[in-house]
C-alpha cells in the first residue's frame, strides 16, 4: 500500500508540474504577443513625451490633403504671423484658365520702360533719385490693367565696375516705377529684367502652400542586422503606418518619419534628400527660360544716364521719399554700405587676422555661410580647420589659429535641409546652440538661414525665425556685447520650371522679406547678400563667385572690427 501510496503521490506531482510548465510557457507567449503588437506604446512610455503624440496614424488616407503639422503659436505669435503674411502679399491677379495660354501673360519683348526727366530739369547729379516708367504688354500687345509681375532692376556701369538695385513700386494697373540712387558719376546703364509675369506667380504660391514640395526626406533606420529607410517630414501624408515624433523638446521643433516595421524609432541614424523628377506640368510654359522668365525688357529712348558730380549748395532731386533707398552700391568693384558700418577693406590675411584676434566666431546655416568659412580658410593659412571626418555638407567644422587665438566653428542649421546621408547626431537647431553659447565681447555669431525652406510653407519658416530669434534674445540678455550678423538671401540661377518653384528668386524674396521683419529693430547686423547680387554684374548663383563673397567678409569683418 506504502509502494501504491507512493506511486500515486509522484503520479500527482508530476500532473501539477506539467501544468505548471504549460502555464508559464502559455503566459510566456501571451506576453510575447502583447509585446509584439504593443511595442509602439512601449516605446512610447520609454520616451520623453513632448507635447504632442508620439505615434500618429490615420484609418482614412485621403481624409485630408492638407496634412502638415506646425507648432501652436500663442495668441501674440498669432497676430505676429497674420502680420507677417500680409506684408508677403502678392498684387492679385486673375486666375489662369488651364490649358495655359500666352495671350493674356505679360510679354517682356513687347513691354518697355522709360526714363523720367529730372524733377526740376537739369542734369543728373550724384545723389539724385532716378525714376524709370515700365509699362507691360501681354503677348497680344495688349497694355496690361493689372500688377503682380516681378522684376529685377538694376543700373550699372561695367567699366567702373559699379552697380547699384534698384526699388519697384506696383501701381496695381499694369505700370511699374522703378527707383534708383545715382552714387557715382559718369555715364550708367539701366536694366530691368522680368523674372515671372504676374500669371506665373499663383503657380509659385501653390508649390508650396500648404505643404512641402520638389524635395523628399528619409532617414536610415538601423538596428543589429536590420536595416530600413522611411520617408520623414513635418507633413506626411496619413497612412495606416504609425509615425515616429522627433519633436525638439527645447525649441518645439517639429519633424516626423514613418515607423519603420522591425525597428524602434530609437534606431534613426541619418537624414537624407532625394530631389522629385518632376512631371511636365501644363504651366511650364510660363516658366520658360527667356520667353516668360528672366527676360530683359527694352528702353523706350535712352536706357542710359549720365550723372554729373554735384556742386557745393546743390541740392539731390527726390522723386519719391517714401520709397527706401539701397543698402549699398559697387564701386570699382568695392562695396560701400548706405545702411550700416562704413565698410572697411582687409585686403591681406594681416589684416583679417588682426580683426579676428582672441575672438570666437560661430557659424551657423547652410552652404552660404560655410562659404565664409571656406574663404576665410583660404584666406588665412595659420586657420587651419580640423578634419573630424564628418560630411563636407553637414560638417560640423571648428578650425583654430592657435598663435592669435582665433576660434572659428560652423554647423549647418539643422532640419530642414537637402543633403547627402548625414548623422541625425549632428543636425542641431541653431536655437539650442544658441543657448548654449556663453557670448560676450569676443564671440561673434552668424546666421543665415533660408535656402532650404523654400520648400516648406512660410508658416514653417516663421515658426523656425521666432525659435531662432528668442534663443537670440536670451544670448543678447545674458551677454549683450555679443555681436550677432545675419546673413539674407541672395539670388540664384533658376532657368527652368522646377528650379523656379522649388527656390527660385520669388520664394527666396518672400522669406528674406520675413527673416529681415522678424529682427527688426533689434541688436543685430546684416549683410544684404541680396542688394549686392542683385548690383553686381556677375551671374547669379546659389553661391556667390569670389568677388561677392570677398565683399561680404568686408561687411562682417567691419561689423567686427568697425571704424573707431
Amino acid at each position: 500500500m506504502r509502494c501504491g501510496s507512493w506511486k500515486s503521490e509522484s503520479t500527482m506531482d508530476r500532473a501539477w508540474k506539467g501544468l505548471l510548465k504549460s502555464g508559464i510557457i502559455f503566459l510566456t507567449l501571451s506576453l510575447f504577443v502583447y509585446i509584439f503588437y504593443h511595442i509602439d506604446f512601449l516605446e512610447f512610455q520609454r520616451t520623453p513625451n513632448p507635447p504632442f503624440k508620439k505615434i500618429r496614424g490615420s484609418s482614412d488616407p485621403g481624409s485630408n490633403q492638407n496634412y502638415c503639422t506646425f507648432r501652436p503659436l500663442s495668441p501674440k505669435e498669432i497676430d505676429e504671423e497674420n502680420t507677417l503674411l500680409n506684408s508677403i502679399a502678392w498684387p492679385n491677379t486673375p486666375s489662369v484658365p488651364l490649358p495655359v495660354s500666352l495671350n493674356d501673360t505679360s510679354n517682356a519683348a513687347r513691354s518697355n520702360f522709360v526714363i523720367l526727366p529730372r524733377p526740376g530739369g537739369g542734369s543728373w547729379l550724384v545723389g539724385d533719385q532716378l525714376e524709370v516708367m515700365i509699362k507691360m504688354f501681354d503677348f497680344k500687345g495688349r497694355p496690361k490693367t493689372h500688377g503682380g509681375d516681378f522684376f529685377l532692376v538694376r543700373l550699372h556701369n561695367r567699366t567702373v565696375e559699379a552697380g547699384v538695385a534698384g526699388q519697384v513700386v506696383d501701381h496695381l494697373n499694369g505700370t511699374y516705377s522703378a527707383v534708383f540712387l545715382l552714387p557715382w558719376e559718369g555715364k550708367s546703364q539701366i536694366e530691368v529684367t522680368l523674372v515671372h509675369p504676374s500669371e506665373a506667380i499663383p503657380f509659385l504660391q501653390r508649390f508650396a502652400g500648404e505643404k512641402p514640395n520638389g524635395v523628399d526626406f528619409y532617414s536610415t533606420f538601423h538596428s543589429g542586422l536590420l536595416t530600413q529607410k522611411t520617408m520623414c517630414s513635418v507633413c506626411l501624408p496619413p497612412t495606416q503606418q504609425p509615425q515616429c515624433n522627433y519633436t525638439d523638446l527645447n525649441t518645439g521643433e517639429l519633424w516626423f518619419c514613418y515607423k519603420p516595421q522591425n525597428l524602434s524609432c530609437d534606431a534613426r541614424i541619418n537624414h537624407f534628400s532625394i530631389y522629385q523628377n518632376p512631371p511636365k506640368a501644363k504651366e511650364d510654359i510660363l516658366f520658360k527660360n527667356g520667353v516668360t522668365m528672366n527676360v530683359g525688357i527694352p528702353a523706350s529712348g535712352p536706357a542710359h544716364v549720365t550723372v554729373f558730380p554735384k556742386m557745393k549748395g546743390e541740392l539731390a532731386a527726390t522723386t519719391n521719399k517714401d520709397i527706401p533707398g539701397p543698402a549699398g552700391y559697387y564701386y570699382k568693384g568695392l562695396w560701400s554700405s548706405l545702411s550700416g558700418a562704413t565698410v572697411k577693406r582687409f585686403n591681406n590675411a594681416s589684416a583679417i587676422s588682426q580683426c579676428l584676434k582672441d575672438k570666437v566666431v560661430h557659424m551657423y546655416g547652410d552652404s552660404t555661410v560655410r562659404q565664409w568659412l571656406e574663404f576665410l580658410s583660404r584666406e588665412l593659412s595659420d586657420l587651419k580647420v580640423y578634419n573630424l571626418h564628418n560630411m563636407k555638407q553637414s560638417g560640423p567644422y571648428v578650425a583654430l589659429d592657435y598663435a592669435r587665438n582665433i576660434f572659428v566653428t560652423y554647423r549647418c542649421h539643422g532640419l530642414p535641409i537637402r543633403i547627402v546621408p548625414s548623422p541625425v547626431t549632428e543636425l542641431h537647431y541653431v536655437a539650442n546652440e544658441l543657448d548654449g553659447i556663453t557670448g560676450g565681447k569676443t564671440t561673434v555669431v552668424v546666421f543665415g538661414v533660408w535656402a532650404h525652406f523654400t520648400t516648406f510653407p512660410i508658416k514653417y519658416y516663421i515658426r523656425r525665425l521666432m525659435s531662432i530669434r528668442k534663443a537670440v534674445v536670451r544670448l543678447l540678455a545674458r551677454a549683450p556685447a555679443t555681436r550677432i550678423i545675419i546673413r539674407t538671401a541672395n539670388l540664384k540661377n533658376s532657368p527652368s520650371p522646377f528650379s523656379a518653384q522649388l527656390g527660385g528668386d520669388w520664394p527666396s524674396l518672400q522669406r528674406d522679406k520675413i527673416l529681415r521683419t522678424m529682427f527688426k529693430g533689434m541688436d543685430v547686423y546684416f549683410v544684404d547678400a541680396w542688394e549686392m547680387t542683385v548690383a553686381h554684374y556677375l551671374k547669379h548663383d546659389i553661391h556667390p563667385p569670389r568677388p561677392i563673397i570677398k565683399n561680404m567678409i568686408d561687411v562682417v569683418l567691419s561689423y567686427i572690427c568697425p571704424s573707431k
